[in-house]
């Protein structure tokens, strides 16, 4: 005689079934007077507290002393079937061995038989399978609520980044040193190189060349230049302790400047102030505007300035040197007391990159002993991060339409790498240079870069997508217009 499983009532040894079944209770052998149902009208529930405030579990159906699956929801030929053949998972296991016509004819008939339901479904349900929607139904509800869950759902399409070069060009006689930077990219597509000492000027619209500085001693090296931010005057840094700025336009020196005692390494423009660093540990901020140019100098560092470079909003200067310091500089700091002072770095720091995208956000890379690329908050001054990256670190470069950043190595690897900000994560790694690589620019866009390294080739890769341009304010046009000129 097969066993029926009784879904009204859960029964134990030691308790017996009341001629009236009460759904979902436990039922134990006293009197009938203390039923459920009469228990609720005489508030006699033995379990009930003398406070009449609160409640016994017993005497409303929705505040059970435990939870009793619903028999409504259950499948009763389901129940019967598995009770009465005795189904468990070990049997199952155990015909596993069968054949997958046969197994899948056994799934056929279940769903047939039982309502939808396989063999492998559960016997107790606690709620209701809901209802099928009609075939025409639409959710409004789902619209409302996924529309924007939809929109992050939508993939960042990746870009091909070619590792062969789009152009080379030769750069004979280019400087073998690391503590220089002799190449910068105008605003107007022009870009400049110091060869020896020459600088060339390649317009990358036209693809014509131009000399424009030749100095007459061969000893006179170029040992750093760069372009002021409308694209009309380039600065030129030389082995005789001066400065010269270039109108190039008019093919015509404007102005010398003196006031260092060695060759000058680094150059930065800050509008009209324009900030030096020397072999002599020196920084000055030359106003270009008046006479008497010299504004203020800084002089923490020991040894010589191999990277300088100012924040894009122009109130913070990065200086680096070769005394493996790296010092945060305000327009009115002292000469003696910089605004933050950096002793991460094992190497002289050279590379320098304020982000365009986040404010006080500085990136540094150091040489040969160091090979680590750092990330700098400089508002509480406290490093971000320190990302190790097994070579010399010569350069390094923001994208300034996309979160990435480029750094351009030397000892022993020789390559340039594009890293996604802030995870650090290696997108691409382009090997076409022999040597090392000791300095890079972007062009106007932002889409362009050029690598000079020691093995005398410039090489432009393709690397970012180009910048989306903004226009100006009319506000902005007035003082540019207005403002004075070089003198």
């Amino acid at each position: 005689m097969s066993q029926r499983f009784d879904r009204d009532v859960i029964r134990t040894p030691s308790r017996k079934r009341s001629s009236k079944s009460n759904r979902g209770v436990f039922t134990t052998p006293m009197k009938r007077k203390h039923s459920w149902s009469l228990r609720r009208k005489a508030n006699m529930s033995p379990f009930r507290s003398e406070s009449k405030s609160r409640k016994s579990p017993l005497t409303s159906p929705y505040h059970a002393d435990r939870f009793i699956p619903s028999a409504n929801g259950s499948n009763v030929a389901l129940q019967e079937y598995k009770f009465a053949s005795g189904y468990n998972e070990e049997n199952e296991k155990a015909n596993a061995n069968r054949s997958s016509a046969a197994l899948k004819f056994q799934d056929t008939l279940a769903k047939e038989l039982f309502n939808g339901d396989t063999v492998h479904s559960k016997v107790l349900k606690f709620k209701r399978k809901p209802k099928q929607p009609k075939q025409n139904h639409v959710n409004t509800l789902r619209v409302l609520y996924s529309a924007n869950r939809e929109a992050k759902r939508v993939h960042r399409k990746r870009r091909y980044i070619s590792t062969h070069p789009e152009r080379i060009l030769d750069a004979p006689e280019i400087l073998d040193d690391y503590y220089i930077n002799v190449l910068d990219w105008s605003k107007k597509n022009v870009l400049g190189v110091g060869l020896g000492n020459t600088v060339y000027l390649w317009n990358a619209s036209t693809q014509e060349i131009s000399t424009l500085v030749e100095n007459e001693s061969e000893e006179n090296a170029v040992t750093s230049l760069r372009w002021m931010r409308d694209g009309t005057h380039i600065a030129v840094g030389t082995t005789e302790k001066t400065v010269q700025i270039w109108d190039v336009e008019r093919q015509r020196l404007i102005r010398t400047m003196e006031g260092h005692y060695a060759r000058i390494g680094a150059l930065s423009w800050n509008n009209h102030v324009l900030s030096s660093g020397s072999r002599d540990s020196m920084i000055i901020n030359h106003d270009v505007r008046v006479a008497s140019h010299s504004i203020n100098c800084f002089s923490s560092h020991t040894e010589e300035i191999c990277g300088l470079t100012w924040s894009p909003d122009g109130t913070q200067l990065a200086s680096g040197g070769n005394d493996n310091k790296c010092f945060i500089w305000e327009m009115s700091s002292r000469p003696n007391q910089p605004r933050w002072e950096i002793n991460d770095h094992k190497a002289a720091v050279k590379a320098l990159a304020w982000s365009p995208f986040q404010r006080n956000l500085l990136a540094t890379g150091a040489g040969t002993a160091d090979r680590n690329i750092r990330f700098y908050n400089t508002s509480n001054r406290e490093l971000v991060r320190a990302v190790p990256t097994n070579s010399q670190v010569c350069s390094l470069q923001w994208s300034r339409s996309s979160r990435e950043l480029i750094s351009a190595h030397g000892f022993s690897q020789n390559q340039i790498t594009l890293w996604e900000y802030p995870h650090m994560s290696r997108t691409a790694e382009l090997t076409g240079h022999t040597a090392r690589v000791l300095h890079t620019a972007l062009s106007p866009d932002g889409s362009y870069l050029c690598s000079a390294a020691a093995d005398e080739t410039l090489q432009f890769w393709r690397v970012f997508d180009p910048e989306k341009k903004k226009k100006p304010s009319k506000h902005r046009e007035k003082r540019r217009l207005l403002a004075p000129g070089i003198r």
